[in-house]
């Protein structure tokens, strides 16, 4: 698992944008529905879910990730 270190609040979509797994927000939606993402253990599927201090990802073969919040 790969700990992310944020400034701002961010949202599934743009995590996933952020970490390379898609190439552009527009696909987000299509890669949410095309593959099991889950979050905090429960099946997630909201691009514009936002993430907060502590919450696991999980993008399967695509990584893990928890994200951490700095000032």
């Amino acid at each position: 698992m790969e700990k992310i270190q944020l400034k701002e609040l961010i949202t599934l979509g743009q995590l996933l944008k952020h970490e390379g797994i898609i190439g552009s927000g527009g696909e987000a939606k299509w890669f949410l529905r095309e593959n099991d993402v889950y979050l905090n253990g429960e099946p997630e599927n909201r691009r514009g879910k936002k993430l907060h201090d502590g919450d696991i990802v999980d993008f399967g073969e695509f990584g893990s990730f928890e994200i951490e919040y700095t000032k």
